[in-house]
């Protein structure tokens, strides 16, 4: 397993990047507009990470933008903490027999979403190409919040 990035949701994209680059000194190492969903997102590097940051090696800072306003309570600016695993199935079948909860099921083979104790949202995503789809993951449906 390997630690990926930490997201929050930000309600001014500007003054975010001011914030995190401008006086953090963080550098912004990748961009994603996603008109579908109506979201942007930005991966900031720490300065020293920057260049590792560049091919996805290093710890991100994502910071997601959603373009219609929304005011976040109760910890929702805090979105989750990732981490890439080498077979998506395997970890969460190891978790649920361990009595986890598998919140987002990894029903594409790519990602799936589970929960700390203290309900921090956990981002797992299939190391490389995702997986093909497999039962029982392929038809369970999502359990509370993720």
């Amino acid at each position: 397993m390997r630690y990926l990035h930490t997201m929050v949701r930000v309600t001014d994209l500007d003054q975010s990047l001011d914030f995190y680059c401008n006086k953090l000194g963080m550098t912004e190492v990748r961009r994603t507009e996603n008109e579908g969903g109506r979201f942007t997102l930005v991966f900031l590097a720490a300065s020293e990470d920057e260049g590792s940051g560049r091919d996805k090696r290093a710890p991100l800072l994502e910071l997601t933008y959603n373009w219609d306003p929304e005011e976040y309570t109760g910890g929702r600016n805090f979105g989750h903490l990732a981490f890439e695993v080498d077979d998506i199935y395997e970890t969460c079948r190891k978790l649920q027999e361990s009595g986890v909860t598998i919140n987002r099921p990894p029903r594409d083979g790519n990602m799936a979403f589970i929960r700390s104790p203290d309900n921090i949202s956990v981002e797992l995503l299939q190391k490389g190409d995702a997986l093909p789809k497999a039962e029982p993951w392929a038809s369970m449906p999502n359990t509370g919040v993720w």
